[in-house]
């Protein structure tokens, strides 16, 4: 049925749009306290460069140390409780002995410097975080279930259930990942697979939850529970692997304490020991307070997380979960890539490609598909199945079958239109036949890598079908973009027959071959890559696929029809089973890894230049301040570069963005 209807639902014009989740920067406490601590500032700055009595600008400044500092003091406190040096705390103790030496101004300037500098990274922490719960506004809050009797009802979308049949009206957005059981219309699912236009939807395709209906009314068989969806995975999987830490920032913060130490003692020994020769306290302190300042690896320490973190939110938005940020470090490392055959290069699904009735027989090809059809009908076997979605694809009408019976490794036979029909295996039913003609037609299908099924009407045969694994549209371009990216051509490991393997692989121009493999022979073959200094990427699908994904430096599983064992133990998950983003998952690790250089870069020119600057000459504090907490800020900001969409567009469209 398709809907004519043109006229939007109530609301449906306001859902149109994805909505956005944005964390209001004041609901920020680091922002409420930094703007507080900016505002009191201001006001007693002109007060004390005017010369005005210390009790009209005193008060302010301490308002300031109080708004601006405590939050910070407070928490280097509680890590110092803990036995951990907090450079946060080094922060206000150089603000407080700037004061303490008369230098109010000063003090009260660093303490506005820092906390602004807090307040924009809490604000860069927080629209990271808002890119991830930001998806889960694409799914609206209630959908209209069918009931039992026919009629509607509004509910929750956390309250469908598998099985539930929804309406979604023109304009509205689909409640759940399901089915389409009855409608058409065009989907727009950009917000989940970035299609730039909508795709057509029909009886029996697949749609997913947050996806914005078209013009025509769907009724929808919800296939997936609200928290399973594609969106609520990608944030459950994404959410989870923020938690996590790559090895560069493990290394980073095990250093930090160290450094923390030694920075304090070199702090403590820049102060006492001009002292002990004579200098000046005041000019003594306060060159220590700076060094303290400009010497701290504020920087350093946020030089890695936001560019891996971002990354994992830009993967997750476009359906690729990114287990942990140890993951994203390392597919950036791949030089070699294996891929599975079946349910990865290839849909999973065998296809009907030929339908060779034999001229004697007088059939057409959609007599004979017909016959075959029929026949194959009560089966359950997955050729079977392609027979008959082959036979309905071409509008087909089936009779009915009779004395039905299975037979494993054979086939099957049946009685339709007073005929008894025979479909399986060549091998069987032409036993002993080997110069008959339909025999020659088998042996050149699977020559060709298909696999060939005799139908024989009492008896005789009438012709042969052609059934292959139909090789997914992106397969040629990912294999050339990986190609790019390591430098090899990816090798082709696979359980399946050594003819249809090199048949497959010639078309997607691979030329390492390994067919016939189980899955201890898949894993022999991944750690011969690693043996001759190989890191090597594995993409799979399968339960067989397991054990090569576990033993490869990186697994990615193939999530549509992946199994859960595969799942599992990958290290991400291609949700929508789209290739392509293989490759572009790959290229955007590698521009994270670059961005964390940068930053490592920028940190440390800084954190040198500074330092030199102070010993070696008169760094002001105040400027001291501004260049130590700006490089910090540039460098979170370059990291969250990742998290706009036009970094995915890069990735995605250059072999090694």
């Amino acid at each position: 049925m398709t809907s004519t209807l043109t006229r939007p639902a109530p609301g449906a014009t306001r859902d149109a749009v994805a909505p956005k989740r944005r964390t209001r920067i004041f609901a920020l406490p680091e922002a409420r306290w930094a703007a507080a601590a900016l505002v009191l500032f201001l006001i007693g700055l002109p007060l004390y460069l005017l010369d005005a009595p210390g009790w009209a600008w005193g008060p302010l400044f301490a308002l300031v140390y109080v708004t601006g500092g405590w939050e910070p003091g407070w928490a280097g406190l509680q890590a110092l409780k803990d036995k951990t040096l907090d450079v946060d705390l080094l922060m206000v103790v150089a603000a407080l002995g700037a004061a303490a030496i008369g230098q109010v101004l000063d003090g009260a300037l660093l303490i506005v410097i820092f906390a602004t500098s807090g307040a924009l990274e809490a604000i860069a922490t927080a629209r990271t975080a808002d890119s991830v719960r930001g998806l889960l506004d694409l799914a609206p809050a209630t959908a209209t279930r069918i009931t039992d009797d026919g009629g509607e009802e509004t509910v929750p979308t956390e309250q469908l259930r598998v099985g539930d049949t929804l309406l979604v009206r023109p304009g509205e957005r689909i409640g759940a990942d399901g089915r389409v059981l009855d409608g058409a219309s065009d989907v727009d699912q950009a917000t989940i697979t970035g299609e730039p236009l909508p795709v057509a939807k029909e009886t029996g395709d697949e749609v997913f939850a947050g996806t914005l209906n078209g013009t025509g009314a769907l009724r929808v068989k919800v296939e997936r529970d609200p928290s399973d969806s594609v969106i609520a995975r990608i944030v459950a999987m994404v959410e989870e692997a923020a938690e996590t830490k790559a090895p560069t920032q493990l290394f980073i913060e095990k250093v930090e304490q160290r450094y923390s130490l030694g920075m304090v003692a070199a702090t403590l020994a820049l102060f006492a020991l001009p002292l002990v020769f004579g200098a000046a306290l005041q000019p003594t302190l306060l060159r220590a307070m700076t060094f303290m300042i400009v010497a701290s690896p504020c920087a350093v320490v946020l030089a890695t997380m936001p560019p891996l973190l971002s990354a994992i939110a830009n993967a997750g938005r476009h359906g690729v979960l990114v287990k942990s940020a140890v993951v994203m470090e390392r597919l950036g490392q791949i030089d070699a890539v294996a891929l599975d055959k079946t349910g990865t290069l290839t849909e999973g699904t065998p296809k009907v490609t030929d339908i060779r009735p034999l001229p004697a027989s007088g059939l057409t090809e959609d007599a004979l598909l017909r016959l075959a059809a029929a026949a194959e009908h009560p089966s359950e076997h997955p050729l079977a199945r392609a027979v008959v979605d082959a036979a309905r694809n071409r509008d087909l009408d089936l009779p009915p079958a009779e004395d039905f019976a299975s037979a494993p490794g054979t086939g099957v036979t049946a009685r339709v239109d007073g005929k008894k029909l025979a479909v399986g295996s060549p091998a069987r039913l032409l036993d002993g036949r080997d110069d008959h003609p339909a025999a020659a037609l088998a042996e050149q299908l699977e020559s060709e890598g298909r696999t060939a099924v005799a139908v024989l009407v009492d008896g005789a045969p009438v012709g042969v079908l052609g059934i292959a694994d139909r090789l997914r549209d992106e397969a040629t371009t990912t294999v050339t973009a990986l190609t790019a990216l390591t430098g090899t051509a990816p090798v082709l490991v696979t359980g399946d027959n050594p003819r249809a393997a090199a048949r497959l692989a010639d078309e997607v121009g691979i030329a390492d071959v390994r067919a016939g493999l189980l899955p201890q022979d898949k894993v022999a073959a991944v750690k011969e890559l690693e043996t001759a200094g190989r890191k090597v990427l594995v993409v799979g699908d399968g339960v067989n696929d397991a054990p090569a994904l576990a033993a490869a430096h990186t697994g990615i599983a193939m999530g549509r029809a992946g199994s859960d064992l595969a799942l599992e133990t990958a290290d991400a998950v291609v949700v929508r089973d789209e290739l392509a983003t293989i490759p572009a998952v790959v290229a955007l690790s590698r521009r994270a890894r670059r961005l964390v250089v940068q930053n490592l870069v920028i940190a440390g020119t800084f954190i040198t230049g500074l330092v030199i600057w102070d010993l070696a000459g008169t760094l002001p504090l105040p400027l001291g301040v501004a260049g130590h907490e700006g490089s910090t800020v540039i460098v979170g900001l370059n990291g969250l570069r990742l998290l706009a969409d036009s970094a995915w567009r890069r990735a995605r469209g250059s072999e090694d963005a």
